[in-house]
């Protein structure tokens, strides 16, 4: 076993020892990200190429901070994204929304699509539509500044087709120059309510800005009742809508969407865990 190999183990103990969730990955990813390879590599650095910074790096996730701001870099789908303080941490639930918006805007019969994604964060949802739907028009809408100046590096290094247009914006009123003509709203808007304050992972609760984790409401919907609202009067007749929600959230999402505000093929879909995470719907063409 190499001396990189065995500080790797050690870290992993470290990690476990602390809670952290995925101790193996995150030590390995670390790792990587310190001596500037892939996680597949780290096996073949020689015991002189060991970086000592290794361990303050272990020390910083031991401590709860989330291992993407100590890498700098969070992947989604097939993006390597820049984050760090001020931005939400993006999440493996959410690539599988953002995979059934891409098939939708395949099979559209539109020549050139045109999305907007409410509350873009990083832009990983919109930066993925881009690169894997050639044709569409992408609109990211954010408000926080923090998260706007993280969304703007993103997009100025991946969005290599100029596709993307990022508005500094609040997604309540964003955007009236597209009303009626959208062809695809995606949103993962705040959705926790603040009982649940305790129950969420430190990493998250500590890390992550505020304003992308309180939904606002006794049931933490308000936000997600204002993007039902802004996605209704920009979407086209016959326009659809995939927003995100937590697992328990579900029933009352749907119903938001309702048939009296003008909804229908109202749907809950699934993640990876076999959970309800997001709900679609399409506008009514009446």
């Amino acid at each position: 076993m190499t001396l990189l190999l065995d500080e790797i183990a050690r870290a992993t103990a470290r990690l476990a020892e602390a809670g952290v969730a995925s101790p193996r990955a995150d030590a390995e990813e670390l790792a990587a990200s310190i001596h500037g390879v892939t996680r597949g590599a780290l096996h073949t650095l020689p015991d002189s190429a060991f970086d000592a910074r290794y361990w303050e790096g272990i020390a910083r996730r031991e401590a709860g901070e989330p291992l993407q701001h100590i890498t700098g870099r969070a992947y989604f789908r097939y993006l390597e994204l820049m984050v760090g303080p001020g931005v939400f941490v993006p999440r493996p639930e959410t690539e599988v929304m953002a995979g059934w918006a891409i098939d939708v805007l395949r099979d559209m019969d539109v020549a050139d699509p045109v999305v907007v994604d409410l509350g873009t964060g990083s832009s990983a949802i919109a930066l993925s539509i881009a690169q894997e739907v050639p044709q569409a028009r992408v609109h990211a809408v954010e408000l926080d500044p923090g998260a706007h100046e993280w969304a703007s590096r993103n997009i100025k290094n991946l969005d290599e087709r100029g596709q993307v247009t990022l508005h500094n914006a609040d997604f309540a009123d964003a955007l009236t120059e597209l009303n009626g003509q959208v062809d695809l709203v995606v949103s993962n808007p705040p959705y926790i309510p603040m009982s649940e304050w305790e129950y969420v992972p430190r990493d998250v609760r500590d890390h992550d800005p505020a304003r992308a984790l309180w939904g606002g409401g006794d049931d933490g919907l308000d936000a997600m009742r204002i993007v039902e609202a802004t996605a209704r009067r920009l979407l086209r007749p016959g326009g659809v809508i995939a927003v995100e929600h937590s697992d328990l959230q579900g029933a009352p999402v749907y119903w938001i969407f309702s048939e009296e505000n003008g909804w229908r093929d109202q749907r809950n879909r699934r993640d990876l865990t076999d959970r309800d995470r997001f709900v679609t719907a399409r506008l009514t063409t009446e």
